[in-house]
C-alpha cells in the first residue's frame, strides 16, 4: 500500500513538472518576442539578427552537453534533419519578423495557428487516417484567423501574414519533427537545425548580422536565452506529459499574449473580434488534440 502510494505521489510529481515545464516554454516563446519588441526604438537590430543569434547560442549549446555528455552525432535520414532545419528556420525568422512588424499579440496568435495546418497537411498526405470532424473545427479555427486578421485593414492584413506564414512553416516543422525522432535523437536533431539554421540565416541575411554593441548584445543575448530554453522546455516536459496535456497548455502563450500584450508592450488591446478569434484557435487546438488522442486510443481495435 505504501509503495503504491508513494510511486503515485512521485508520478503525480513528475507530471506537474511536466506541466509547468511546458508553460514555462510557452512563456519563455512569448518572452523572447516581448524583447524584440522592447529592443525596438532602443537599438536597431533586424528579426534576421534575432533568428541568427538564436540559433547560434542554441548550436552552442547543443555541442556542450554533447562533449560534457560524450555524445556522438547519429544521422540516418538526412532528408528528413534538412527538412526540419529548412522549416523551422523559415518558421522562427517569420515569427519574428511578425512581431518586428505587427502586434505582439497577433503574432504570437497566429504562430499558434501550426495545429491547424498540421491536420489540414494530415488530410491529403494520409489518406487513411481523414477525419472530417477534424477538418470541420480547422474550418471553424480559420474563422478565428480570419478575425484577427482584422478585415477591412489592408496594411494590417500584410503584417499579420508573417505570423500566419509562421504557423504554416512551423506545422511542417512539427511534421519532420516527428519523422526525424523516429531515427534520431534529440541532440542529433537540435544541432543539425540550430546549426544549420544559423548558417542559412548567416548566408542569406548576412549584411544584417554585425558586432553588437554592449546594449545591443543583451536584447540579442537574452532573447537567444529565452528562445533555447524555451525549446528545451518543452522537449523535457513532454517526457512526463501526454500530448493532449502538452498542446493545451502550449496553446495557452495565445491567451497569455492576448492578456498581457497591451500592457506589457504597449500594443493596443484586442478588439472584441480579435478576442473571439483567439478563442476560436484557442479551442480548435484543444479540440484537436483530444480529437486525436481519442482517434489514437481507437486504432488498435480495428
Amino acid at each position: 500500500m505504501g509503495l503504491s502510494s508513494a510511486a503515485s505521489s512521485s508520478r503525480i510529481s513528475l507530471q506537474l513538472l511536466g506541466w509547468l515545464a511546458v508553460f514555462g516554454s510557452a512563456f519563455c516563446f512569448y518572452l523572447a518576442t516581448a524583447i524584440i519588441r522592447w529592443a525596438d526604438g532602443v537599438v536597431v537590430i533586424d528579426s534576421a539578427y534575432f533568428t541568427f543569434s538564436r540559433f547560434l547560442l542554441g548550436f552552442i549549446v547543443v555541442c556542450s552537453t554533447m562533449l560534457i555528455g560524450r555524445q556522438k552525432l547519429k544521422p540516418r535520414r538526412y532528408h528528413f534533419l534538412i527538412g526540419r532545419t529548412v522549416s523551422n528556420t523559415v518558421a522562427v525568422f517569420c515569427f519574428y519578423k511578425a512581431v518586428e512588424v505587427g502586434s505582439l499579440a497577433e503574432a504570437n496568435i497566429l504562430n499558434m495557428t501550426y495545429p491547424l495546418f498540421v491536420a489540414i497537411f494530415s488530410w491529403f498526405l494520409v489518406r487513411d487516417q481523414r477525419d472530417k470532424l477534424a477538418l470541420g473545427i480547422v474550418g471553424v479555427a480559420f474563422c478565428g484567423v480570419w478575425l484577427i486578421l482584422a478585415p477591412g485593414s489592408m496594411s494590417t492584413e500584410l503584417d499579420s501574414l508573417w505570423g500566419l506564414c509562421s504557423g504554416f512553416f512551423a506545422a511542417w516543422a512539427m511534421i519532420y519533427l516527428n519523422l526525424s525522432r523516429r531515427h534520431h535523437d534529440s541532440q542529433t536533431i537540435l544541432f543539425f537545425m540550430f546549426g544549420l539554421g544559423a548558417a542559412a540565416i548567416f548566408a542569406l541575411f548576412r549584411e544584417a548580422i554585425f558586432w553588437p554593441s554592449p546594449l545591443e548584445f543583451k536584447y540579442l543575448f537574452w532573447c537567444s536565452v529565452a528562445g533555447v530554453l524555451g525549446q528545451y522546455l518543452v522537449t523535457y516536459g513532454f517526457l512526463f506529459v501526454t500530448a493532449v496535456e502538452g498542446s493545451i497548455i502550449s496553446s495557452s502563450r495565445i491567451l497569455l499574449a492576448a492578456l498581457t500584450g497591451s500592457f506589457l508592450v504597449g500594443d493596443p488591446p484586442l478588439m472584441l473580434s480579435g478576442w473571439i478569434g483567439a478563442l476560436l484557435i484557442f479551442g480548435a487546438n484543444s479540440m484537436l488534440a483530444l480529437r486525436r488522442a481519442a482517434l489514437n486510443r481507437q486504432q488498435p481495435q480495428k
